[in-house]
This record gives structure tokens, C-alpha cells and sequence, in this order.
């Protein structure tokens, strides 16, 4: 047994304690998550085209993760609206920054990696950057709305007399203490992720020039910024969203069951 499975024990483990069925539900959504992954690389791998891929198959992600968590009906289906227009809002930043950034295939730091390697494997490394920076995003997009759309649900819930003033007051303070958090959590994975690249960086004399053009390290950065904007967006969608339902039907909207 290598450590990967022990890991991957552990965290079944550790689910079923904390959350019981529900986290089983979690961790079957994870590996739902992985073989739609899985399908996407293939589907790319056969020459299907990315345009058409990308959006399907994160869509089906997204619905994955959001609508395998416990909670009530209507936060999961406006955390879901919430995570799709992000999702256009970044499949079109992703398209525009490999664009402008010419952010595809491998570095001058790969050489190494490819050294005796057939490089004529005839599929769009710039097609393959997009595909990472929409699915690396899209954790944290369905993380933060459903984060903002939960907790306003709860406050709905908690305080019979709120107006829609009040709400919107709350959805501001809420939202500002989980961007914070989700938007550290992208920059320290982002530079923990990156710390040996950083020192190979340092050793190798590169200088600021180098540093800030080298593509390998820029895509990272790209990356992280379309997360952080995600996230920002998510949140601003999902508040959006229970505070206009809250309009249209008040307190009603917390009649609908958990599932």
C-alpha cells in the first residue's frame, strides 16, 4: 500500500467522521469529478474541438460538486446560476489572456522533461491552457457562491423582521470575510505550488526581465487571477440573486426541503 492510497483512505475516512452520508456523497462527487476529468482529456485527445468541449464538460463539474452537498434545494440551484455565469465570465477571460499572452505549450524550463520526446502529438497547447485555467477555477467558483448563498439563507432564517436593505447589508459583510479567505487560499496554493520553479529562478541568476516574462511562471499567475475573479464575481452573482428572490417571495424561499 504506497502513500497515495493511504492518503486517499484517510480522507474517506476522515469524511464519513465528519459528515457522515453525506461526506460518502462528497467523496463519490470527487471521484465523479475525476472520470469527467478523465473524459474531458479523452474527448480532447480524439480531436474534439475545445470550444465545444470545455463548456459541457465543466458544466457537468460544476453540477457535480454543487449539487452533491447537503443543503436546501433553492441555495444549491442559486449557487448553480450563480457558478454558470461565472463560468461563461471565465471561459472568455481564459480565451482572452491566452491570446494576448501567447500562454501555450511547454517553456524553456521543460526541456529536461522533453528531451527524446516526439513533439508532433497534433493538438493546441493554447487550446490545453485554456482547459487548465477554466477547471483550476472552478472549485473555488462554486466554493464561494455556495459559501455566500448558504449563510444568507441562514440569516433569511434566523431573523424573521430582516428587510431587504438589512439583507443586502449582510450579504456585503459575508461576502467580504469569505473573499478574503478564499482569495488567500488561491495565493498561497498558487505560490506553494511554485516555490521550487521560484528557487530555480533565484539560483539560476534570472534577472527581473527574465523573471517576470518567463511564461511558466505567468501562466501560474494568470491562473490564479482568473480564480481570484471568479471567486469576487461568485459572490457578487450569489448575493445578487438570494436578494432579488427575497424581493419577489420574502420568507418563502426558505420553504423548499433540504436535500
Amino acid at each position: 500500500m504506497n502513500a497515495i492510497l493511504i492518503l486517499i483512505v484517510l480522507l474517506l475516512l476522515s469524511l464519513f467522521s465528519v459528515a457522515g452520508k453525506q461526506g460518502l456523497l462528497t467523496y463519490f462527487g470527487l471521484f465523479l469529478n475525476c472520470l469527467l476529468i478523465f473524459l474531458l482529456i479523452t474527448l480532447i485527445n480524439w480531436g474534439f474541438a475545445t470550444i465545444v468541449v470545455l463548456p459541457v464538460m465543466a458544466l457537468l463539474i460544476l453540477s457535480v460538486a454543487i449539487y452533491l452537498s447537503a443543503g436546501r434545494a433553492r441555495v444549491l440551484t442559486i449557487t448553480w446560476q450563480a457558478s454558470v455565469m461565472v463560468l461563461v465570465l471565465i471561459i472568455a477571460l481564459a480565451y482572452f489572456a491566452q491570446n494576448q499572452g501567447h500562454l501555450q505549450g511547454y517553456t524553456l524550463e521543460n526541456s529536461d522533461e522533453l528531451e527524446g520526446l516526439s513533439l508532433a502529438v497534433g493538438i493546441d497547447f493554447g487550446d490545453l491552457a485554456i482547459v487548465v485555467m477554466v477547471i483550476s477555477a472552478l472549485g473555488a467558483i462554486a466554493e464561494a457562491a455556495m459559501a455566500v448563498t448558504a449563510d444568507l439563507f441562514e440569516v433569511v432564517e434566523r431573523t424573521p423582521a430582516i428587510s431587504a436593505a438589512n439583507l443586502h447589508e449582510q450579504g456585503r459583510i459575508i461576502g467580504s470575510q469569505i473573499l478574503g479567505t478564499a482569495m488567500n487560499t488561491l495565493f498561497f496554493g498558487m505560490l506553494g505550488a511554485n516555490i521550487p520553479l521560484l528557487v530555480w529562478f533565484f539560483r539560476l541568476h534570472y534577472s527581473l526581465a527574465e523573471f517576470l516574462n518567463g511564461k511558466l511562471l505567468i501562466f501560474e499567475i494568470v491562473t490564479m487571477l482568473l480564480g481570484m475573479i471568479g471567486i469576487l464575481s461568485s459572490i457578487k452573482l450569489a448575493i445578487y440573486l438570494v436578494e432579488r428572490a427575497f424581493r419577489r417571495e420574502g420568507r418563502e424561499i426558505l420553504n423548499e426541503p433540504d436535500i
